[in-house]
């Protein structure tokens, strides 16, 4: 990686936006698995 190199150099891109789509990402995995553990889809491992 040359520095300059790539066509984004005029125009940096925030690390908060790749952070903010992660936590987003994180937050709608989460979302889903309780969604799917309200509905009965997916079932909680028993306790021993």
């Amino acid at each position: 990686m040359v520095k300059g190199d790539d066509q984004t150099a005029d125009h940096p891109v925030p690390m908060s936006r790749y952070l903010g789509r992660r936590v987003m990402f994180s937050v709608l995995v989460i979302l889903l698995l309780l969604v799917a553990l309200g509905t009965g889809l997916l079932g909680l491992n028993p306790t021993p």
